[in-house]
């Protein structure tokens, strides 16, 4: 884990600025789906990067502690922290196998877009022994819907080609994590929502992405300058509309 959080140190700056928020149904979901109240709740955020979850659940009245194994990325959740909302946070330089956290100390422990990274044994043992008797853990994962539009299919395929590491809907054998089959009881959504994003950001949250940080330098910047030439060819405004949908599972 501690080389995964030098892969996504690498790209901080550009997951901080292009990775996408989730949508308000995602937590309205996840409330009726567990029952736990978030607002007072207290939630380990693991897998945290630069505090997309962890800020949202903040916003909701939740206590969060934020958990990553990336120094740079940690430090971008603090700073972001800082400025928007005046209050420390509580991050731990840490990851999901291993989480440095008293038994029954949580109401929910969610992996937003992180728990596929884990040891799908060792994560969940993880959280069961930090949650109280009635906590929950869900796994969440933001994905662009391809198959919604012939710009976004012909996007992924160019990565899928031209990108030895690439993993996502191009790749016929690809599917949400099975985060589900760790769970003794379960509910799952897919909680579809429309993102506009200028190319310029959304460029940035391609280069977040680990099959990108795996490229040379060189190399990256190759690929996302084409991508950057095909997206303009579609939307001249230089606008997006992306569709999304993102995929909950939540045990108790």
């Amino acid at each position: 884990m501690k080389d995964l959080g030098r892969v996504f140190d690498r790209v901080a700056d550009a997951y901080d600025a292009g990775r996408p928020c989730y949508p308000d149904e995602l937590y309205r979901a996840l409330t009726e789906v567990s029952g736990v109240d978030l607002d007072g709740a207290t939630a380990v955020d693991v897998g945290a990067g630069t505090g997309i979850m962890t800020r949202a659940l903040r916003s909701r009245g939740t206590q969060v502690i934020a958990v990553d194994p990336g120094a740079e990325m940690l430090a971008r959740l603090v700073s972001r922290s800082r400025e928007e909302e005046g209050v420390p946070v509580t991050a731990l330089l840490a990851d999901g196998n291993t989480l440095p956290l008293a038994d029954g100390v949580a109401d929910l422990v969610i992996y937003a877009q992180s728990w596929h990274w884990l040891d799908p044994v060792a994560s969940i043992a993880e959280a069961r022994r930090v949650l109280r008797p009635e906590g929950t853990i869900a796994g969440c994962w933001n994905f662009a819907h391809a198959a919604q539009a012939e710009w976004l299919a012909a996007y992924e395929a160019r990565l899928a080609e031209e990108v030895p590491s690439y993993w996502g809907p191009a790749v016929e054998r690809w599917s949400a994590p099975p985060i589900a089959s760790a769970f003794e009881v379960v509910e799952e959504r897919w909680i579809p929502w429309t993102r506009l994003v200028g190319i310029e950001d959304f460029l940035l949250g391609l280069r977040s992405h680990s099959y990108m940080a795996a490229l040379s330098p060189r190399r990256a910047d190759e690929l996302v300058e084409r991508q950057r030439a095909e997206l303009r060819e579609v939307f001249p405004e230089g606008v997006l509309s992306v569709p999304m949908r993102v995929y909950l599972a939540v045990g108790r």
